[in-house]
């Protein structure tokens, strides 16, 4: 992780909405801690009282979590995934862009993939901390449990195994798992109805194309003085 030192506090006033092409962070915070160890400069597509939408472009810069010796964190062996040291670098996004939607105040964000060629491949329900809103972005916690629905509307589960191992070295108490899975069958309904985004039609969206790819800050992990929902 980052050192604690280089975390400054800053003077962030409660965010206001923020106007299409805006450039904003999307980060989280590492689990059963304070520090931040995500971070995802994004452009902004709409935001609004109903939706947060926005842009992670091919080739943007990130900052990702890695074990302490450089080891990436998904060819870890499971049981020691989540307990080695850790630390985090910087990295680019690579393959296609994802676009991210996010209801205010629900416990998930809706992510689209695409492969090559804009070819839609699926939706991802990324089960979280409802978004926290500040001056310069958005911050949540993962919960590890995830849902991929495909264009044909039929939908899995995702990372249960993670989910489960998270619980066993202690990264989450019983209440929060608990609720993770109601997040999760709250998600489900939506899916099953076809309620929003899914049936808003965002697999055919594309980004403006004059859009920049927005740049990674060097103070990437400043800790906001207000936040807002």
């Amino acid at each position: 992780m980052a050192d604690d030192g280089a975390m400054r506090r800053v003077d962030a006033r409660p965010a206001t909405r923020w106007a299409p092409g805006s450039s904003i962070l999307w980060r989280y915070r590492e689990n059963a801690g304070p520090r931040f160890h995500i971070a995802r400069p994004v452009t902004v597509v709409r935001d609004d009282e109903k939706l947060l939408a926005v842009w992670l472009a091919p080739g943007t810069e990130c900052v990702r979590p890695v074990l302490a010796d450089g080891t990436p964190v998904h060819v870890e062996p499971l049981r020691s995934r989540y307990t080695k040291p850790r630390t985090v670098q910087r990295d680019r996004w690579f393959g296609t862009g994802v676009l991210k939607l996010a209801r205010p105040g629900l416990p998930w964000s809706v992510w689209l993939f695409w492969e090559p060629g804009w070819r839609f491949k699926n939706w991802y329900v990324n089960l979280e901390q409802p978004l926290a809103r500040w001056a310069d972005g958005v911050d949540s916690e993962d919960y590890f449990l995830d849902i991929s629905v495909h264009p044909d509307r039929s939908w899995h589960w995702r990372d249960e195994d993670e989910f489960a191992q998270a619980q066993r070295d202690g990264l989450m108490d019983a209440a929060t798992a608990e609720r993770v899975r109601a997040a999760g069958q709250d998600a489900l309904e939506v899916i099953r109805a076809w309620g929003p985004p899914f049936s808003d039609g965002w697999q055919h969206w594309r980004p403006d194309p004059s859009w920049a790819v927005p740049s990674l800050p060097d103070d990437w992990d400043r800790t906001p003085a207000h936040v807002s929902s």
